[in-house]
């Protein structure tokens, strides 16, 4: 019960991530590894990530509301990219931060949790973005909601089925809105589609043409993620391909 109970109230595996499962920490929980090392460790993990947060994240989320609140006739084409690249900084930095801050906290008291990003924004298609980005969300879903629904084995049809739910489910795990379960579906299809032979014909292409692909694809699921609702992640999206109303 002291073990299970230290765990639930341990601060830097709660709030957002990483996720950090009892069987993970469990031996720790009895045999901890400290070492002033370690310690020493964790304070410059904890403040690279504070600085993330502090210095980068928090900043230009200030640049993301006012250009995100733009009236139609005020965004430009380059504008609306620079508020998507924008949002994709400043949503990396803020969350890399804190996953940086809690792994930190967890090497100062003798834990170690697991890597939550591994530079997702150098990834050449939406799959490896996925094994890049939250990667204690993506083990969650596989373990508890992939695999239970048969993952990959009952046929080709069915391991698309349950990998494009997965991720209309993890876009409900971001919250109850309409353009989180978008974000989800958005990146469900490219998933489905590049299972599908995408994938494949991606491989062939030059390396700058497959980053190029995937911070697109990721760039407009931001803006669907960011927006209050359809109606400004339409707005946006519009003026990023030159469809606004500037005058």
């Amino acid at each position: 019960f002291l073990a299970l109970f230290t765990y639930i109230i341990m601060f830097p595996q709660l709030v957002a991530g990483p996720i950090v499962r009892f069987s993970t920490v469990a031996r720790q929980l009895h045999h901890r590894r400290w070492s002033w090392w370690r310690a020493e460790m964790g304070a410059r993990f904890f403040c690279l990530g504070l600085a993330q947060k502090i210095l980068i994240a928090n900043p230009v989320a200030l640049v993301v509301d006012r250009l995100f609140a733009l009236p139609s006739h005020e965004l430009s084409s380059s504008l609306a990219w620079l508020a998507a690249f924008s949002y994709s900084l400043q949503i990396y930095f803020d969350f890399a931060g804190y996953s940086l801050m809690a792994i930190g906290l967890g090497l100062i008291c003798g834990f170690s949790f697991p890597r939550n990003f591994n530079l997702p924004y150098i990834a050449q298609s939406i799959t490896e973005f996925w094994r890049r980005w939250h990667m204690s969300l993506s083990r969650w879903f596989r373990d508890y909601v992939y695999i239970p629904l048969g993952g990959n084995r009952q046929g080709k049809a069915r391991t698309l089925f349950n990998l494009f739910l997965v991720f209309v489910l993890c876009g409900l795990w971001h919250g109850a809105n309409w353009t989180f379960v978008a974000w989800g579906v958005l990146h469900g299809s490219f998933l489905v589609l590049e299972r599908l032979g995408w994938g494949a014909v991606l491989t062939k292409l030059p390396r700058v043409l497959r980053h190029a692909y995937t911070l697109i694809v990721v760039l407009l699921a931001w803006v669907l993620f960011r927006a209050n609702d359809f109606t400004q992640a339409a707005k946006l999206t519009k003026s990023m391909f030159g469809f606004s109303d500037v005058h």
